[in-house]
């Protein structure tokens, strides 16, 4: 007897042929899971941006010399500074940044010029709208990297002497700096989070709901193999998102890739299986489709907001880098920012790929243990 006979004579099969059969049946959800992922990809990776620049600028220039309107120059040539006009007085710089028509404002004193003749250090400040903490970092950044670079072209000039340092920063893996380099990758990632564990949250709750969960109750089929039998299909369909992200990123996004495609699809096993072990679980606690959703959301909010998917984990309190820890696509996004950004290879991923593991098969022997073939 061949492997495919005795797989297809299993208790296993019938509820895997069952599963396919719904999937096809159910186009719409089909074309949710399949086309959804790459709807919010684009808006993921166009919308969510960690480099703020071009920040709506003023200038109040009470110096309107050469050096002055050079200093202007240098701004709005590091790119984080876009010029949208000029004001006369402090009164006009206030209304300007409270009403929202600009976000900071250089304001350059009439002695700033004869300061720097008189080999005095010239100031002039940045004024910036620190209601949103990352673009007034942003706009610190980018005025001390002006004042930097003019300073060191007045000590040039003056002095017909090079530098006496010249740093050369090189980053690696991403040169250009670009925020989309450092999100798409993760959107895999969340993505694959979110379909999976929603559609496996509500997968017994929507068979008991349609009745449907009795004819299962009277079947020869066991735990495992009813558990199996839901993962598997959903699994092929996580395969198929991931492969449309990825696709999508490097088509829009210009997303490298320098890894290996097939250790990325080794390993995103266990991911897969782990997310889907969750909504499993969940999927045996909650008594209905809302209550499924809700704690579906739960889970998946610290894995937005934790996983270093957009905030870094190292600028965490310890607390939340050690509920972090805790979470199946904290490991996942150093595999897919690994293989994809810097082409590392299973001897720098098996620690995030052990992790994975082990939960994916903890949380599965939880999730059968839960489940139980009774009607309450």
């Amino acid at each position: 007897m061949s492997l495919v006979t005795q797989f297809r004579e299993s208790r296993f099969w019938p509820m895997l042929w069952k599963e396919f059969i719904q999937m096809r049946r159910d186009r719409l959800t089909f074309l949710m899971m399949t086309g959804l992922p790459a709807v919010q990809l684009v808006l993921f990776g166009y919308a969510i941006q960690t480099d703020v620049r071009h920040l709506k600028t003023v200038v109040l220039d009470e110096s309107r010399t050469a050096e002055s309107r050079a200093l202007v120059n240098v701004m709005v040539n590091t790119g984080s500074f876009d010029l949208v006009g000029a004001v006369s007085d402090r009164a006009q710089l206030r209304d300007a940044i409270e009403s929202g028509v600009a976000s900071a404002a250089l304001v350059i004193p009439p002695d700033y010029e004869r300061n720097i003749k008189r080999g005095r250090t010239a100031e002039a400040q940045i004024i910036v709208d620190a209601a949103d903490p990352q673009s007034s970092s942003s706009a610190i950044a980018g005025a001390q990297l002006a004042a930097l670079a003019r300073g060191a072209t007045i000590i040039s000039e003056r002095s017909r002497t090079a530098p006496p340092i010249d740093m050369r920063v090189r980053p690696w893996y991403n040169p250009e700096q670009r925020s989309a380099v450092f999100i798409v990758p993760g959107v895999i990632g969340i993505l694959l989070t979110i379909t999976m564990i929603l559609i496996t949250s509500t997968a017994i709750v929507r068979e008991r709901e349609r009745g449907t969960l009795e004819q299962l109750i009277v079947t020869p089929i066991s735990k495992p193999s009813l558990m199996l039998g839901k993962l598997v299909p959903f699994v092929l369909v996580g395969y198929v998102q991931m492969t449309v992200v990825m696709g999508l990123g490097k088509l829009i996004f210009r997303i490298p890739t320098v890894g290996s495609f097939a250790l990325l699809y080794l390993l995103t096993i266990p991911f897969i299986v782990a997310s889907l072990g969750v909504g499993l679980l969940i999927s045996t606690v909650a008594r209905n489709q809302v209550q499924a959703m809700q704690f579906s959301f739960f889970f998946m909010l610290p894995n937005i907001l934790l996983s270093g998917y957009i905030f870094p984990r190292v600028a965490m309190p310890l607390p939340a880098q050690w509920l972090g820890l805790l979470l199946p696509l904290t490991y996942y996004l150093n595999i897919l920012r690994g293989i994809l950004l810097k082409g590392v290879g299973i001897a720098q991923l098996w620690r995030p790929t052990l992790a994975l593991s082990v939960f994916a098969t903890l949380i599965l022997l939880i999730s059968v243990r839960r489940f139980s073939k009774t009607i309450e």
